[in-house]
């Protein structure tokens, strides 16, 4: 890697330190959250609380984890594999972070799915019937959002796009576990 900008040995560090901070700080960001909401709501939903903190640090964190395990190693390739022949690909360490922290932030954001679909179920937001209907505008939605977060190729937009998915069918299908209309009052 290498350094063309004058702060940018400077902005690297603190970019690293503060998301190392923000995942660090995840946990209680989020219950403070809840805390501020928990008086709206009635004492059944109020016991969700901590299972939707500790589920949504967990799904954030495994979001970094797939971006860093699976996305990175498949676009750095790519991305490797189509520079042109004789031209030296020198990633510039500040371009790169932001690239990385911004994938992170998008991945780790997507695995919140289940825990959002959950919460508008439990809410009484959205219906489980509803969010049946509303799958094929996600499932596009899903795909603009892998266009916009992921770098211009149809696999890494995959790599977003699918989990996301899948993600919302699984809120869809803990909302039918997690909620029971005859407890909702």
């Amino acid at each position: 890697m290498i350094a063309t900008d004058v702060v940018g040995v400077f902005l690297v560090p603190m970019k690293v330190t503060f998301m190392i901070a923000f995942v660090i700080a995840l946990p209680y960001v989020l219950y403070q959250a809840w805390s501020f909401i928990a008086p709206a709501l009635y004492t059944h939903e109020q016991r969700l609380v901590l299972p939707l903190v500790i589920a949504s640090t967990v799904l954030f964190i495994i979001g970094m984890a797939f971006a860093y395990f699976l996305v990175f190693p498949v676009i750095f390739k790519f991305i490797a594999s189509i520079a042109p022949k004789g031209v030296a690909w020198m990633t510039d360490i500040e371009k790169y972070f932001s690239f990385v922290l911004t994938t992170f932030l998008a991945f780790g954001v997507t695995f919140e799915v289940p825990v959002v679909v959950i919460v508008l179920v439990k809410a009484g937001l959205v219906s489980i019937d509803k969010l049946k209907k509303i799958r094929p505008y996600v499932i596009v939605g899903a795909f603009v959002i892998g266009a916009i977060f992921t770098p211009p190729d149809v696999l890494s937009q995959l790599m977003l796009a699918i989990p996301f998915c899948l993600l919302y069918e699984v809120g869809i299908l803990m909302s039918r576990i997690f909620y029971n209309p005859a407890t909702s009052a």
